[in-house]
């Protein structure tokens, strides 16, 4: 199975690969779907949901659980600004190197914990850390999910990838209907601190609107 996380532009291929996930959407104006993994966490989150206000912009924050219990005022602030929640584990899992029960038990503990918190309660929305799923994974998921993954990868969360190098990635491979993946958390800080002002200044004054997923 190819690594989902060598390509910025994910390829039709791979694509093909799970056809029920949302790589892309198709969209007949110009939107965009920021999403940000890993959070709430109060170094980072903050920060993106001030700039995404500037703009009106909205995203798709995809929380990992035990953030969210750790920062329950941050994920109200994200709901209550219009965001949308999704899952990510309560533990970042890997499902290629985990058990189907683990992985199928983490991820409902991470809606217990979101939910929690969530009035009306999150959407069944999943994204899978590192983008990796077994094929018995996906097939269960898929009848209870809306499995998101990504047309654009910006490579922040990689220490290896100057900042500069993460702006030009979104602003060179991001269209209409682009799923575009940032990080909220303290490995990618430095990077989305630069690069997400200056992605919002720019398709903003080309006419995009950024919306939620949901």
């Amino acid at each position: 199975m190819l690594d989902a996380l060598i390509f910025t532009k994910t390829p039709l291929l791979l694509k093909a690969v799970y056809p029920e996930c949302i790589w892309k959407v198709d969209a007949n104006e110009k939107v965009l779907y920021l999403t940000f993994d890993d959070g709430p966490i109060p170094e980072v989150t903050p920060f993106v949901l001030a700039e995404l206000k500037k703009w009106n912009a909205k995203a798709t924050f995809f929380c990992i659980g035990k953030n969210a219990e750790a920062n329950p005022e941050i994920l109200k602030q994200a709901l209550d600004e219009g965001h949308s929640i999704g899952n990510h584990t309560y533990d970042h899992l890997n499902g290629w190197k985990t058990s189907d029960e683990v992985y199928f038990e983490n991820i409902e503990r991470c809606k217990a914990a979101l939910s929690a918190y969530c009035l009306p309660p999150v959407a069944n929305v999943f994204r899978p850390p590192y983008g990796k799923l077994k094929p018995s994974q996906y097939a269960t998921l898929k009848s209870k999910y809306s499995i998101v993954m990504w047309d654009v990868l910006s490579y922040d969360f990689d220490l290896a990838v100057p900042k500069e190098k993460v702006l030009g990635n979104v602003l060179q491979n991001a269209e209409v209907g682009s799923v575009v993946v940032f990080h909220d958390s303290l490995k990618a800080k430095e990077k989305v601190l630069y690069a997400l002002p200056k992605v919002l200044e720019h398709f903003s004054a080309q006419g995009f609107k950024f919306e939620a997923l949901c």
